[in-house]
């Protein structure tokens, strides 16, 4: 059973979420919270699957609970989900930055949040290809200022074959397609993918996304 935590300051679009969630039969929401403060007390007292998080909240904002969740070692377990309106919403990296696994906009079809709730509960991270491109061109290619150098170990701690599959899962590609084009098997290349993760303290996909652009390893391809 996949556990899910709502946390919007918008009580119709909880509403709304948990009608498309309670009619699954292998997903349950354990509980609903209308800030970031709240969501975090409520994310330690049931330990859910999922958080999905609102960025723009009262008291405290969905970034900074992000921030707090990723930090927590007793919520290791807990996958943040951010919530937006908008595909490029100015706040998305901050919130990958801070330790989310992804993001959804909140106009997404019922169909696709139900199965992007279950893709992140596997810990796979949502970032569609033609997004994280533009996601990365617009916010790490082209930031405001010089963005800070990534925390933690370097690549260098990597072997070439888990630096190409970081680069692989940077360009969006799914374990089966980075089996294809490094020529082994979808289990190989999920090791390659969880050793870097393990290497670079990376909590999900989403932040090895962050750490390949922002250390340079790829970047952007321009039209």
């Amino acid at each position: 059973m996949i556990r899910v935590l709502l946390v919007d300051d918008q009580p119709l679009l909880r509403s709304g979420f948990r009608a498309l969630l309670d009619i699954e039969d292998d997903i349950e929401v354990v509980a609903e919270a209308g800030d970031g403060e709240e969501g975090l007390a409520l994310a330690r007292e049931h330990l859910p699957d999922i958080a999905l998080m609102d960025i723009r909240m009262p008291v405290v904002d969905g970034i900074e609970a992000t921030r707090r969740i990723a930090a927590d070692p007793d919520l290791a377990g807990v996958h943040v989900v951010v919530l937006t309106n908008y595909g490029l919403d100015e706040y998305v990296l901050d919130a990958l930055r801070a330790g989310a696994a992804g993001f959804l906009v909140k106009d997404i079809v019922p169909e696709d949040f139900v199965h992007a709730v279950r893709v992140a509960a596997r810990g796979d991270a949502l970032l569609a290809p033609a997004i994280t491109r533009k996601l990365i061109d617009r916010y790490v290619t082209q930031p405001p200022e010089p963005p800070e150098p990534p925390p933690g170990p370097g690549l260098g701690v990597l072997t070439d074959r888990e630096r190409e599959a970081v680069a692989l899962v940077a360009r969006g590609l799914s374990n089966d397609r980075i089996a294809d084009r490094m020529v082994i098997s979808p289990l190989t290349a999920k090791t390659h993918v969880n050793r870097a993760m393990t290497k670079l303290g990376a909590r999900d996909r989403a932040q090895l996304v962050v750490l390949a652009y922002e250390s340079g390893l790829v970047t952007p391809r321009r039209p």
